[in-house]
């Protein structure tokens, strides 16, 4: 059965298109492992199909996608004894993606029950997208991807944006080209929400723990959809961007010991915050403050004793109360270059303050060592508007990586002004993390 599909190239043809026009589509030679990808390596047969087997969507259709009120996200009661990963119900989905449906990809949403900060049973949602090339699924790797979501608010996370939900959110524009690769390959692709999507209570998503088994534990639900017939044995990779980053560098570290049984063979970590202090101190003030924000309301959920509202003037409460319900698109990006102490009432930077440290401690980095192949991609220098991480962070984790006998790959990405002036095509991919799918690929074989 042909089921949906993705319309994630949509953008990337257009933004070629363009960029084609004004800097030519020529590519700046890079050292492996890592390699920008051309057109032709993106526009292949396969995701042609997409297009050409696929349609638009219905007025009716894309009403009804938008509604949200789609009864899957009512949850059961749990006894507590459920075992991570177990597979509550999943149902096959039609992907649309911007109003349309491509063809030539079988997709499910998959509920399921994970663990959360506190090691207590809580329930995750997500979606399983497998392309339909001829190839028998039971032979296909695996990929646990963790996008760039940063929501906080419900209806905003990856089974809604790739079916018709969120539209605009920018974690599934930014994973239209990734996305597009991987099932070029044949890759079976499952993407956690890091909490029910439909949720109303403010989602945890930027806690590495409850992410990080989220996206195991997602996998574990992938393997027990009966219709995907995907194999207990296949090859995984974990790959994860930015917010998504955070859960995929913690589900590569505790994979040994938290979910043994999964073949996890690799993990791509891409511009994701490493430590939680250092990033808030970058962001505050930057063109990034409203996601610093937001990302200590994402924090809150698991850690409530930072008691947030409390510290916050009548202002910043507003704003709290806004975000705690929002998508980040566009509601994140109406803060920039906002000094966040302006909205606290003692006027302290929220780095600095005390009832926060303990989250910002509990979601650093490389407190274990990954069994897993591990490529850090990430700006290689502090030069761009782009630069939310410092580079040294990177660095610093892959030095942890090491020590503790992970094997890794550290290809930091030219994020300056300079790149993005003189080769936009291969800033932008590079900044997606497109340019990694062949080192992910060459783990997997």
């Amino acid at each position: 059965m042909k089921r949906a599909a993705t319309v994630f190239t949509a953008t990337v043809t257009a933004t070629a298109a363009s960029i084609a026009v004004l800097f030519g589509s020529q590519q700046v030679a890079q050292a492996e492992p890592v390699d920008t990808p051309g057109l032709d390596e993106i526009f292949t047969g396969y995701t042609q199909s997409t297009f050409e087997d696929g349609k638009f969507a219905t007025v009716d259709e894309i009403a009804e996608a938008l509604a949200p009120n789609d009864p899957f996200y009512d949850e059961p009661e749990l006894n507590g004894g459920e075992a991570p990963g177990t597979l509550i119900k999943s149902q096959p989905v039609q992907v649309m993606f911007a109003g349309f449906e491509p063809g030539n990809l079988d997709a499910y949403k998959v509920m399921y029950v994970t663990r959360g900060v506190d090691d207590m049973p809580a329930i995750s949602t997500g979606i399983l997208m497998i392309p339909v090339d001829g190839r028998d699924n039971a032979n296909r790797p695996i990929i646990g991807y963790q996008e760039a979501n940063d929501s906080v608010g419900a209806y905003c996370h990856p089974s809604n944006q790739w079916t018709g939900a969120d539209p605009l959110d920018g974690a599934s524009w930014s994973a239209l080209g990734p996305l597009a690769l991987m099932f070029d390959k044949g890759y079976a692709v499952m993407i956690s929400d890091v909490g029910n999507a439909g949720d109303p209570d403010p989602h945890g998503v930027f806690a590495g723990k409850f992410g990080g088994q989220s996206n195991l534990d997602g996998l574990r639900a992938a393997l027990q959809v009966q219709e995907a017939g995907l194999s207990k044995e296949a090859p995984i990779g974990i790959f994860g961007t930015a917010g998504g980053g955070v859960g995929a560098a913690v589900a590569a570290e505790i994979q040994q010991e938290y979910a043994p049984e999964l073949n996890v063979k690799s993990a791509v970590l891409e511009g994701m915050v490493i430590n939680q202090k250092n990033f808030m101190r970058t962001a505050d003030g930057s063109v990034g403050s409203g996601f610093a924000f937001a990302n200590l309301l994402g924090l809150e959920p698991w850690y409530p004793e930072m008691k947030i509202d409390e510290k916050l003037t009548p202002v910043g409460k507003e704003i709290a109360a806004f975000y705690r319900t929002q998508c980040q698109m566009p509601a994140y990006f109406t803060m920039p270059f906002v000094p966040l102490q302006t909205l606290f009432t003692d006027g302290q930077s929220p780095a600095d303050i005390p009832d926060f440290q303990p989250a910002f401690e509990d979601n650093k980095l490389g407190k274990r060592a990954p069994q897993a192949k591990v490529l850090v991609t990430s700006c290689g220098a502090d030069d761009s508007p782009m630069s939310l991480v410092p580079a040294q962070d990177s660095r610093d984790l892959v030095e942890r990586y090491r020590a503790g006998g992970t094997d890794v790959t550290y290809a930091p990405s030219d994020c300056s002004m300079t790149k993005t002036l003189t080769d936009a095509y291969g800033w932008g991919t590079d900044l997606f993390g497109m340019q990694t799918i062949d080192w992910l690929d060459s783990t997997l074989q």
